[in-house]
């Protein structure tokens, strides 16, 4: 069921309405039942996927619990009986009990995410080290809905439960609704149980003001979806689809329409999702803060999919970077004065695991992996550039605040990420590399005009709604960048106002986008996932 369908509207408009009419205490059960329901769309079978998942998680979550409790009571009982060093090794011996039953559950459910989504990659390449190629798939396995989101999400309950961070959900219906709550399987955000908890099983009163806001932000989604995505693809498909053809300046327009597309169509899913969640009283985390007004790739990854980024820095990047023995290792090393290496080492060998992890997370191929360790090493080629920064600043202080330098940063960034995902789109690495470097040697100043523009399933009026719709996200984005709150601004306008405000958004929505003449649906590009 797609979320740009009409039957996912009915589908979201009678749920929203049972929400408000049924008893309040019931509220958390309907959740339930509508996300299973909506995974069942899907296909009935990819039921046992996120069933499995659910109840391994869950039983292991709770002898993770066990096993702490028995130890709380334990050490009561036995406080005055125990010294100080057997009480030391009780706690580590019942935290390797732990450890084991956490090891066990992140094999079994990134087991399941491996071979689903990457079993073909490393069959094909480990094939091909033999000389063995096939055009057909080894294996045969469809990717269920959402099922890097809700293993992710599992993941982070497992961990956190490990560190003591909370006691585990013993109501299985209200974990399973944890895991599955339909909005964020679509595309996320990834959840943390400790904060989307409070809102899943809290009663919530109907409040007018949550549910337009809910409501409209949903809207502007669509808008940013459905007008500007969805139409924008259409000259973006002629142009990777044929990169001998397209080269040069269509290389360069590519590259911007494939920036533009992923933002617009990311953000908009999510901008849906958050206002769905919101219109019932549910806060999901926010996964983006304008992307676009970074000035730097560092600031551009604190603002770009935040809840993977700091599932990363939380479950990865702090374990990896903090892990006793590598610690160790680096205080020997700078004992025999290496300090160089005793500083750099655990931050370099994590950032670069979590680069690697994030391209392999976002899919089977070595276009994505070459692009997550292409990002770690121009971040990590940043901070030893910081020195170099700083005396550059230090030399022009009048750039410090200089709106023009400041948009010249903007500028540069947007550029710079837009570049890196060029290998995002085209099939392979060696054809985003010549795609990128025919920008330079082909370039063609005249497509820009001449009418060439025209001929990659774009028309003039294409370009028009998509500049007109580009400039309202500018500049809804530049005030929000400024602190300024879209929704409650307009919300404190006159009646009339408001109106013609949503409901003309409402209304180009549906005339210019992806339901006008000419045009399907498409499917959310994060949905892959």
């Amino acid at each position: 069921m797609l979320i740009t369908s009409y039957s996912f509207l009915a589908f979201a408009g009678g749920l929203l309405l049972l929400y408000y009419l049924i008893p309040k205490r019931a509220q958390w059960g309907l959740l339930l039942a509508a996300s299973y329901l909506f995974y069942a769309f899907s296909g009935i079978k990819y039921l046992a996927y996120i069933l499995a998942t659910t109840v391994v998680t869950y039983l292991i979550g709770c002898k993770i619990g066990d096993l702490r409790d028995h130890q709380d009571a334990f050490l009561k009982e036995h406080k005055a009986l125990l010294s100080r060093e057997e009480k030391k090794d009780y706690k580590a011996n019942i935290k390797k009990k732990q450890q084991r039953w956490l090891t066990a559950a992140l094999l079994f459910n990134f087991g399941i995410l491996a071979v689903i989504k990457y079993g073909n990659f490393v069959i094909t390449n480990v094939a091909g080290l033999f000389g063995v190629t096939s055009e057909d798939p080894f294996l045969r396995l469809a990717l269920p809905l959402g099922i890097s989101f809700y293993t992710f999400q599992t993941t982070g309950y497992l961990i956190d439960l490990f560190r003591a961070e909370y006691k585990p959900e013993r109501n299985f219906f209200k974990f399973s609704l944890f895991v599955s709550f339909f909005p964020q399987l679509i595309q996320g955000p990834i959840s943390r149980f400790a904060e989307l908890s409070k809102d899943l099983f809290t009663p919530h009163d109907y409040n007018s003001q949550q549910v337009a806001f809910g409501l409209q932000r949903m809207l502007y989604g669509y808008f940013k979806k459905m007008v500007i995505a969805d139409r924008i693809i259409n000259g973006l498909s002629t142009i990777y689809g044929d990169p001998t053809t397209y080269t040069g300046t269509y290389a360069f327009v590519g590259m911007l329409f494939y920036a533009i597309n992923l933002y617009m169509d990311f953000s908009g899913g999510i901008d849906i999702v958050i206002g769905l969640a919101q219109a019932m009283g549910i806060t999901l985390p926010e996964n983006f803060k304008r992307p676009y007004f970074a000035v730097s790739l560092k600031d551009y990854w604190h603002r770009w999919h935040i809840s993977l980024c700091n599932w990363f820095k939380d479950y990865l990047f702090y374990p990896i970077s903090t892990s006793p023995k590598l610690l160790a290792l680096s205080k020997k090393w700078k004992a025999a004065g290496r300090e160089g290496l005793a500083r750099r080492f655990t931050v370099y060998l994590g950032t670069t695991t979590v680069w690697l992890s994030t391209g392999i997370w976002h899919g089977a191929s070595w276009n994505f992996i070459l692009w997550g360790l292409l990002n770690g090493f121009f971040l990590l080629l940043a901070q030893e550039m910081e020195p170099v920064y700083r005396k550059f600043h230090a030399h022009f202080p009048q750039l410090e605040g200089n709106k023009v330098w400041h948009g010249f940063c903007i500028v540069r960034t947007f550029l710079f990420v837009s570049a890196l995902c060029m290998f995002d789109y085209y099939a392979t690495a060696g054809t985003a590399i010549r795609a990128f470097g025919s920008i330079f040697a082909d370039w063609k100043m005249s497509v820009l005009w001449d009418g060439s523009l025209l001929e990659i399933g774009l028309t003039m009026t294409d370009y028009i709604i998509l500049a007109l719709s580009l400039v309202v996200v500018f500049i809804v984005s530049f005030l929000q960048e400024k602190g300024l709150s879209i929704r409650q601004t307009i919300a404190a306008k006159a009646l009339p106002v408001r109106v013609a405000i949503w409901y003309g958004l409402f209304l180009v929505v549906l005339l210019f986008g992806a339901y006008g003449i000419g045009y399907d649906a498409s499917q959310f590009i994060y949905n892959q996932f």
